[in-house]
């Protein structure tokens, strides 16, 4: 079930106002309590799920977002998806990615999408407030685990090891991640079934994974997604 809720409470003058978005209601109640004990966080909606954050943010306007990757849906890569519809619906709306996903590739392509900061949860409390703040004036946030794994993913050589997929398996595979069977993947493709099946083999054997959701997370792994 989605859950989703909007609330501005009296207006503070200066407020950096912020919408969290995760599947977890403790860790949203949490975030919740911890900005709003700083006089100049103020935390206007919540969602549960991607389906109702744009509706959220519609209505609050907040100045950032605060986004678990991982969420309770079909696609392992739906919190990347939902940073890039954020930062392209709303222009000047800051997302700051809080996640418990520390991977190289992943921090590069939550930047990608238009992320402006990325923070592991287990961060120091007066870190995350910190890279809320910055976040809510137009800057960059990143933890230090996480400016490590974006100079690794950066540094000469992070393509050593990558899987070569060809063209139609990255068609194939990014069909993959929107949740599509092998039946709709053919018709978006106009392919056959069949062919579908052999692409999708492929890639499992390339990505060396078992089943689909592995595929897409290593494929966003890799930036294929």
């Amino acid at each position: 079930m989605t859950t989703t809720s909007v609330q501005v409470p009296a207006s503070r003058t200066g407020s950096t106002t912020v919408v969290v978005v995760d599947d977890h209601a403790n860790v949203r109640q949490g975030l919740r309590a911890l900005l709003e004990r700083e006089d100049d966080l103020r935390v206007v909606g919540e969602s549960a799920s991607a389906p109702g954050v744009l509706a959220v943010v519609e209505r609050a306007r907040p100045d950032v977002v605060l986004l678990d990757l991982k969420l309770s849906g079909p696609s392992d890569t739906e919190g990347l998806d939902l940073c890039a519809t954020l930062t392209n619906h709303f222009p000047g709306l800051g997302v700051l990615v809080l996640t418990t996903l520390l991977d190289d590739r992943l921090v590069l392509a939550a930047i990608q999408r238009g992320a402006r900061g990325y923070v592991v949860k287990d961060v120091d409390t007066s870190e995350l407030v910190r890279a809320v703040r910055a976040v809510g004036r137009g800057e960059g946030a990143l933890d230090a685990r996480s400016t490590a794994a974006m100079v690794r993913s950066l540094s000469p050589g992070a393509d050593r090891g990558r899987p070569r997929l060809t063209g139609r398996e990255i068609e194939v595979l990014r069909l993959l991640a929107q949740g599509c069977s092998n039946r709709m993947v053919g018709t978006r493709l106009y392919i056959s079934e069949t062919t579908v099946k052999f692409h999708v083999s492929n890639l499992m054997r390339k990505l060396a994974v078992s089943r689909r959701a592995e595929a897409v997370y290593a494929g966003s792994k890799w930036g294929y997604i």
